[in-house]
């Protein structure tokens, strides 16, 4: 399986970090700069004309597109033994999210913010894509995604090794900036329309809410996610 990954940035990311690239797509006459690297590893590369080009790839491309092997998943005990829990680390789970937009954006906040992974459930649930790879700006290529059966009983897992679970809600009683963060964290981010499950509210070990004044009364689900890992840092960084 393989998976194309759009515009400059993102297939930078690639070049950087030599990650194998299967095949690469560039329209004539753009991103001579990624050509010249390109032909230097002797990657696969098809030149198409303007018109061609935008007929095969839609979107915001900027004229480059690199193919390359399907993104690797963690399993749940696999991704838990790459961690150190005395170095307290924050995980993020995703509940409910679908917009591969929102899912790459949250990628990208959570590589900037430190957090050790992203869980989220195999089925029901956004996949990575080449879209959700551009939209976290390369971020995709430094933080696992773990995928699981039952976020319930991951959370449940979780809490045995002593992490401190947090649900967010709009009918919490507690505030965000109640979250205790010196101890291993795992804050789960529901969707901006239903928000979290029932089932997951129910098994964390509490929820918090983002106060808003305006009008809106919920946040997108990267906006939400990108103010929770930032204030965890802040803190920490305070400690």
């Amino acid at each position: 399986m393989s998976v194309l990954i759009y515009g400059k940035n993102s297939c930078q990311e690639i070049i950087d970090i030599n990650k194998k690239i299967l095949k690469a797509y560039i329209m004539e006459g753009t991103n001579k700069d990624f050509l010249n690297i390109l032909k230097r590893k002797n990657i696969d590369i098809v030149l198409y004309e303007k018109v061609e080009f935008k007929r095969q790839f839609q979107g915001n491309n900027q004229g480059i597109v690199f193919e390359v092997e399907d993104y690797k998943t963690y399993e749940f005990d696999n991704f838990i033994n790459t961690l150190n829990l005395e170095e307290n680390p924050l995980i993020i789970m995703l509940d409910g999210i679908t917009d591969v937009h929102n899912f790459g954006a949250i990628i990208r906040t959570c590589e900037a913010g430190g957090v050790a992974g992203i869980i989220i459930p195999k089925n029901r649930s956004v996949k990575i894509s080449g879209a959700a790879a551009k939209t976290s700006s390369g971020a995709i290529e430094h933080i696992k995604i773990v995928e699981v059966t039952n976020l319930r009983n991951s959370l449940e897992k979780l809490r045995d090794l002593g992490f401190w679970n947090i649900g967010t809600s709009l009918d919490a009683d507690k505030d965000y900036s109640e979250i205790f963060v010196d101890r291993p964290l795992c804050v789960v981010i529901g969707s901006e329309g239903k928000g979290m499950s029932r089932l997951l509210k129910e098994t964390v070990d509490f929820n918090v809410k983002i106060n808003m004044i305006g009008k809106v009364n919920s946040l997108n689900a990267s906006v939400s996610a990108g103010i929770i890992v930032f204030d965890i840092l802040r803190k920490r960084k305070n400690l």
